[in-house]
């Protein structure tokens, strides 16, 4: 699904990424560690087609993404750092909105079957304001249902999240998996996300410095790792 090779994104003499490179099949889910400022986001948003980078190569699902970005776009599905919804508006105007600015299909029933796949069928019609952090994630990941993506790109996901929050969106990732997509997570936090990993990678200053299946490493070793490979620098349990 993912093929990157040496990717590079330079802002003057500062390198943000740095060479970097991995690859990601279908039905797998990459864990993304670093501290703040390890240039997480940045890779994301080269990912997702948002960012050309300086330099590498990108398929996503065997389309060229740098040169035929639209095409590679048209298989992903990004949910950022923050909740990015209309307050104002209710969950299905929300998703109607985004719909109709990516020229999609707005008819009632699909619209439905999205916020009935995220659980917020029964509030489809109340005013986001009124919603939870987990449930403004919800909504978000509702976007990606009606898109149909293939690939998933979470930027800190469960970052304000409660544990049922939290549990909600493991149990969505498996499901992902286990249709055939694949996902990368970006966090800096070592207590959510990596129960549904099948790879774990830690990035620091802009460079890959781990990439190993998940199943190789105890949360202790990888713990360990993160330490003596980030400097020491802290990640939220």
């Amino acid at each position: 699904m993912i093929l990157a090779r040496e990717l590079r994104k330079t802002y003057g003499s500062n390198s943000v990424i740095d060479g970097v490179s991995f690859e990601l099949g279908a039905g797998q889910c990459l864990a993304l560690l670093g501290p703040n400022g390890a240039g997480k986001t940045t890779l994301l948003r080269i990912l997702a087609t948002l960012l050309r980078p300086t330099a590498g190569s990108l398929s996503i699902g065997g389309a060229d993404a740098l040169r035929e970005p639209e095409r590679a776009r048209a298989l992903i599905g990004m949910v950022a750092h923050g909740s990015y919804v209309y307050e104002d508006l209710t969950a299905r105007e929300n998703l109607r909105f985004w719909e109709t600015m990516r020229g999609g299909d707005t008819g009632a029933g699909r619209l439905t079957a999205a916020l009935a796949q995220v659980e917020l069928d029964a509030v489809a019609d109340e005013r986001v304001r009124t919603f939870s952090a987990g449930m403004k994630r919800r909504l978000g990941l509702a976007r990606v249902v009606l898109g149909q993506a293939r690939l998933l790109l979470l930027d800190e996901p469960f970052t304000g999240l409660d544990r049922r929050g939290q549990k909600w969106v493991n149990e969505f990732l498996l499901g992902f998996k286990a249709a055939g997509g694949a996902a990368v997570v970006a966090t800096h936090s070592f207590g959510s996300g990596l129960g549904v990993a099948d790879r774990v990678a830690i990035l620091g200053s802009g460079r890959l410095l781990l990439d190993r299946p998940a199943a190789d490493l105890s949360p202790e070793a990888l713990h360990r790792l993160y330490e003596s490979l980030t400097d020491g620098a802290e990640a939220g349990r």
